[in-house]
């Protein structure tokens, strides 16, 4: 009656085969196109600070926020997704601040000036962006 399925499954390579044939057959645009012109369903999503490498919870925080939209999805809604960055908040200011042995805004305006941490809080960012990005892939 039923084919017999393999009990030695491995996950992540299901996943990244499944992943793979939605980008081939590009499954999420065909989403997009199928509801144009349907009412739109936007969910305005903190973006992350990536000052660091990810962790379990945001992950998990990530699948939530997916499932959500997947959901609306589903009920027919128009919902496109669309990530963004806190390239220059403030948990990225104070990493760079203790890497650099300073604090506050006056060690700042006066040992480095503004326009130099914004640079430094940038390439901090640029850091870890890859590792983040893997994550939605």
């Amino acid at each position: 009656m039923f084919e017999p399925e393999n009990q030695k499954v491995s996950f992540p390579d299901l996943e990244k085969e499944l992943m793979s044939t939605w980008k081939q057959e590009r499954t999420f645009q065909k989403s997009l196109d199928l509801r144009k012109g349907r009412p739109r369903f936007v969910f305005y999503e903190g973006p992350p600070t990536a000052n660091g490498k990810h962790a379990t919870h945001h992950i998990l925080a990530r699948a939530f926020k997916d499932l959500l939209g997947r959901y609306k999805t589903m009920k027919g809604f128009y919902v496109e997704r669309k990530a963004v960055w806190d390239t220059h908040g403030l948990p990225v200011a104070i990493e760079v601040e203790k890497k650099l042995g300073i604090q506050g805004k006056f060690a700042i305006e006066n040992e480095i000036g503004v326009e130099r941490l914004n640079q430094l809080c940038r390439g901090r960012v640029h850091e870890y962006v890859a590792d983040w990005v893997a994550v939605g892939e």
